[in-house]
């Protein structure tokens, strides 16, 4: 049986796109500036880490979001993704036959081999479309220079550039947009010339940005998202300040945010401590301890995807659903200074109610020896 990969693992093998100054979001287009550090509740991230966490908090897991994913999309049926969900998991050829009840161990074995088959498959497609691209003619004229890289293999002349403006905007170039179901090349001609409604060295909240792209498309988001993704708008990391990105740019940005950042999370008083998962089903408990109680939200999440470490705990929440649990905290410790909480205070803590409350055999999920071992 093929060992199990971790959620840090997953996230590893799908990393985020990346432009020259820039890590985007492959689920929603978020993207995260290079070179700041991003404070949250206390705990300091680099950018591309950042990202990741911004990943595991908004989607929960990668593989999750894609599996669920329509058979348009995945091209996968109902069947197939239940068989990929069980491989995920680690599960071995029989297991999986006895949980689905289909015919023996060598059908999941075919199902395997299947499955390897579409994969080798889609890479050679891919390869042969990438070359396919390649060869097209008039590919590598320069876009704007405010484009990212990835975009600068598209070039138009003047005349096709005026072409694809009047296409698009049928009212003058003051009117609403035809569609924004665009090919990249054509979406990057319109995309630059929104671009210039904004100025360069101006800063613009998030409603003046909208206020300036609603005449022109009723879904303002997924052009203000675009702006973003393709380098013609820059973002603070908050989403509070955009501005247009060029010569004159924010050259101030990076330095002042990050100031204002450090000295924000200096001031932020995180609180950590100890949390209870409690069965209502049998009123079994659960103890485990976090320096952050506001990353509860992955505990839930750990459970939610078959990942929790305590087996027990997790095939119970299989079993009697998410319903059937309440997650609490039972004592709180409060992050005065600027470094995190000690882990030794917080397994102290914890070790106290675990010795308060005795979650051991039919009153909890904890083994005493696994315990004792642990601290």
């Amino acid at each position: 049986m093929r060992p199990r990969r971790s959620a840090s693992d997953e996230e590893a093998q799908w990393p985020p796109a990346e432009s020259e100054e820039h890590y985007h979001c492959l689920l929603c287009g978020e993207s995260i500036e290079k070179g700041i550090i991003y404070p949250v509740e206390g705990v300091f991230y680099e950018a591309k880490r950042y990202m990741k966490f911004h990943v595991e908090q908004e989607h929960g897991s990668v593989f999750q979001h894609l599996i669920e994913l329509d058979k348009d999309v995945t091209g996968l049926s109902d069947h197939q993704k239940n068989l990929v969900k069980f491989f995920k998991e680690g599960k071995s050829d029989s297991d999986i036959q006895k949980e689905m009840g289909i015919g023996s161990s060598s059908t999941i074995r075919n199902h395997r081999f299947t499955l390897k088959k579409k994969e080798r498959q889609a890479k050679v497609f891919l390869t042969l479309m990438e070359l396919l691209n390649d060869g097209e003619e008039e590919k590598k004229l320069p876009a704007s220079t405010a484009a990212p890289k990835r975009s600068q293999r598209y070039s138009v002349s003047n005349e096709e550039r005026e072409k694809i403006l009047a296409k698009n905007f049928p009212q003058g170039l003051s009117g609403p947009l035809r569609t924004f179901h665009l090919q990249e090349k054509q979406r990057l001609v319109v995309l630059e010339e929104l671009s210039g409604h904004f100025d360069f060295g101006t800063t613009y909240t998030e409603k003046e940005v909208n206020d300036r792209l609603t005449p022109f498309y009723d879904d303002y988001a997924v052009l203000r998202r675009y702006l973003i993704e393709y380098g013609f708008l820059e973002r603070s990391a908050d989403g509070s300040r955009y501005w247009r990105k060029g010569e004159t740019g924010m050259s101030m940005e990076s330095k002042d945010y990050k100031k204002q950042m450090k000295q924000l999370a200096k001031e932020v008083k995180t609180e950590g401590g100890v949390y209870q998962i409690k069965n209502l089903h049998n009123g079994k408990i659960y103890i485990g301890s976090t320096p952050n109680i506001k990353t509860l939200n992955g505990v839930k999440f750990t459970l939610k995807t078959n990942t929790h470490q305590n087996k027990e705990l997790q095939n119970e929440w299989n079993t009697y659903g998410a319903d059937a649990f309440s997650i609490e905290m039972l004592e709180t410790i409060k992050r005065e200074e600027e470094k995190a909480l000690s882990k030794k205070d917080l397994l102290k803590l914890e070790a106290k109610w675990l010795e308060k409350l005795q979650p051991y055999g039919e009153k909890g999920y904890h083994s005493p020896k696994a315990d004792t071992k642990e601290k």
